[in-house]
């Protein structure tokens, strides 16, 4: 089957694609690997992602999205080159129709980078939507209504926040604290207390396994192994759940504080709503052990996890990509 309309989930961490008909078809880490003098790629998606941090010196595993936007053009569309072709999105008598997802703070000259990456790769019409949105419709809310639905966005890159309402967004913010940035913050962390370097994929298995911001279980410990950087010998030390709550703080109080930000822009008769409606997490950050209880203790309104928090905005595409009306506005 030749796929005609397809969704694509644009992550900092992963790309996930949406087919009409078929469902989520593919869902890979957003990372290239290319030699470093002639630029040639080596792989893609799964299998760079096993080379990262591990490659030798000619080669290096990049991550071509860096806080929710390109940062590397070039590498993008060469990896959404190769997942359209992957997925056989296009042959020499059918262009696909693509809906493609960004944050809500990225700029119009990011959006139409992005158009003209998808446009080269054979598209016939793409469209841009705002990742909350389709977040928001991946969980099951129903956003045409003249009430109030929140949507708490956590990716790799960046943490979209936004209110909507008749199929709108209200108020909004997208900071670039999500994800990444936490496993930055216990690599530096570890470095500066212990003296260990970790890599990125120990620090993601630390967060995603061990972590826990609420309520810290203190006897609670994990072996971490890296390079220990006074003898450069490799080393391991104890990590408590406690010192993980510690090093995760920072991240989790910029998140607290953009949401309240977001909050205290609502209507007051958006905001009642609300209060009993409370706010839906989505995204893999939805899933950080003891967060739901922190936003509820410090937001004061219902947290609820939405389904499938890592394949909302995929879902999302796929539902607007079967209502017309939603996909042709605001475009």
């Amino acid at each position: 089957m030749i796929a005609r309309e397809i969704g694509i989930d644009l992550g900092t961490a992963n790309v996930l694609i949406f087919v009409k008909g078929k469902g989520i078809v593919l869902n890979e880490p957003s990372i290239v690997a290319i030699e470093k003098e002639t630029k040639k790629v080596i792989a893609v998606g799964k299998e760079a992602a096993t080379m990262f941090g591990r490659t030798p010196e000619k080669v290096t595993a990049i991550k071509p999205m860096k806080d929710g936007v390109i940062a590397d053009f070039e590498l993008t569309e060469i990896m959404l080159h190769y997942f359209i072709k992957k997925i056989k999105a296009r042959n020499l008598f059918t262009r696909p129709i693509i809906l493609i997802c960004c944050p809500t703070n990225i700029t119009q000259v990011e959006k139409n980078a992005i158009k003209e990456a998808a446009e080269r790769m054979g598209a016939r019409r793409v469209y841009i939507e705002e990742e909350p949105k389709v977040a928001a419709i991946g969980a099951g809310m129903d956003i045409s209504l003249p009430s109030a639905n929140m949507v708490l966005d956590i990716g790799g890159g960046t943490t979209d926040i936004a209110i909507l309402s008749m199929n709108g967004i209200v108020s909004s913010a997208s900071v670039r604290v999500a994800g990444n940035a936490m496993n930055n913050d216990i690599i530096r962390y570890i470095r500066e207390k212990y003296k260990l370097l970790i890599g990125e994929p120990t620090a993601e298995d630390i967060k995603i396994k061990f972590a826990n911001v609420y309520k810290p279980n203190k006897n609670e410990k994990l072996e971490v192994k890296g390079r220990n950087l006074l003898t450069g010998l490799p080393g391991s030390i104890e990590l408590t759940q406690d010192e993980t709550k510690e090093a995760l703080s920072e991240c989790v109080t910029k998140i607290i504080k953009s949401t309240k930000s977001v909050l205290e822009q609502a209507p007051p008769e958006l905001a009642a709503d609300i209060i009993e409606k409370g706010v839906v997490l989505t995204g893999g950050g939805a899933l950080l052990t003891g967060l739901v209880d922190v936003l509820e203790e410090e937001l004061t309104i219902p947290v609820l996890v939405a389904e499938t928090p890592l394949t909302c905005v995929a879902e999302g595409t796929g539902i607007i990509l079967n209502n017309k009306k939603l996909l042709e506005e605001n475009q």
